[in-house]
């Protein structure tokens, strides 16, 4: 059983490009074969900036699943859902935010980075504003302890960590904590009660990072303790109550270095993209019409890979004995821009080769998507519901 909970989701926004596969979905399936891994389709975050067009979420949804799959993430290894199928999501964000401050909201930097992009928007709704707080709803409901976030959505984590610590503190307080946590320290044995003392004593004694870090993976070993013990030890621990909601822990990846046809960033907004799933036919012309050096107008004219979208390519896909053919053969001239971007088309149509055979199936039996997302739901349902259970307990909602 895996020690790590990693989840990650993404909005639909219909056919994934490589960009996507080289920025993400790499990385998902890596993951997926070392970690407890949930994947989820973020379809309620598609609506906080496109609300007034509901009408293309549900075949994004499924043409993205598609592409998941067809990019190896296995359902095997991984649970896929989507997020309004498990309306704890909804409810667990309600609740957070009778405790969330408006300055905390308002302070994160996508907030009015967003609003200064989509201009052709109007995102003065809460919606908007209370996204990174559905954010922090859709990590802390299945106690995810992994998320993986590129630089730019670091803070979002910093918030849901701040946001845990605070319900934390406000609803951990359970009658009879200490007693509590010291009976569950003796059920550690007799060896390892010792060194967690000495640990905790550390920690709270000296600012001890090493001795927490320490702390937290010896009860996170442990499979003779409860979940209400082991909560109430990782709040012992730092000094609190009982540990209700865990703090995610962000896992930052390489941004990707996947260029678009122009150039810029591959993006649907600037029309330079190649999808996971694109025809052979299709991929050839988009790569052969690829702008090349201005500076080589006839195939005699040298030119400069650094300042060619394709040479971005061969960065990407190329290994150093073609890179090297590549620079020479462009800067004197050697070789024509329609010879230097055979590899590169060749790589592509490599790699979409076997997303293609994955997803062939699926294409032609969309029953078998909706019974992966089904069986999906049901067990994000059930993780959603442990939480929950703890959540209204603290907050005086479980009467029945």
């Amino acid at each position: 059983m895996f020690a790590d909970r990693v989840l990650s989701g993404m909005r639909p926004t219909g056919n994934l490009h490589l960009g996507h596969y080289h920025g993400v979905l790499k990385n998902w399936v890596t993951l997926q074969q070392e970690h407890e891994c949930l994947f989820f389709v973020a379809d309620w975050h598609a609506l906080t900036t496109h609300y007034d067009t509901p009408e293309i979420i549900e075949q994004n949804v499924w043409d993205m699943v598609v592409d998941w799959l067809a990019a190896g993430v296995d359902p095997s290894q991984a649970t896929l859902f989507i997020q309004s199928k498990v309306p704890a999501h909804a409810e667990l964000y309600l609740l957070l935010s009778m405790i969330t401050p408006l300055g905390w909201l308002e302070r994160v930097p996508t907030y009015k980075d967003q609003q200064e992009k989509l201009t052709e928007k109007d995102l003065s709704t809460y919606g908007f504003l209370g996204y990174p707080l559905l954010q922090s709803a859709d990590i802390l409901i299945y106690r995810a302890n992994r998320v993986p976030v590129g630089e730019d959505q670091a803070p979002h984590l910093e918030f849901t960590r701040e946001i845990s610590r605070r319900f934390n503190h406000i609803y951990g307080k359970e009658q009879g904590f200490k007693e509590k946590a010291e009976l569950a320290i003796k059920k550690l044995g007799s060896k390892k009660s010792k060194l967690y003392c000495k640990l905790r004593n550390s920690f709270q004694e000296q600012g001890d990072e090493n001795a927490l870090a320490e702390a937290k993976s010896l009860l996170e070993g442990q499979q003779n303790l409860s979940m209400g013990d082991r909560e109430r030890l990782f709040g012992y621990l730092e000094g609190g109550g009982k540990m209700i909601l865990s703090e995610p822990e962000t896992m930052l990846t390489q941004a990707s270095r996947m260029p678009g046809l122009d150039g810029q960033k591959m993006s649907k907004s600037y029309n330079n993209t190649i999808s996971l799933r694109e025809d052979k036919d299709s991929v050839v012309k988009k790569i052969r019409t690829m702008p090349t050096d201005p500076a080589r107008v006839r195939r005699s004219d040298t030119g400069d890979p650094a300042k060619c979208p394709v040479w971005q390519f061969h960065a990407v896909y190329s290994d150093n004995k073609t890179r090297d053919w590549v620079q020479q053969g462009c800067k004197s001239a050697g070789i024509g821009c329609v010879e230097c971007k055979q590899p590169v088309i060749d790589a592509v149509l490599a790699e979409q080769e076997p997303m293609h055979a994955r997803a062939k199936m699926y294409e032609e039996d969309p029953t078998l998507v909706r019974n992966i997302i089904a069986d999906g739901c049901e067990k994000a349902n059930q993780l959603a519901e442990e939480t929950m259970r703890d959540v209204r307990e603290v907050m005086g909602l479980s009467y029945p």
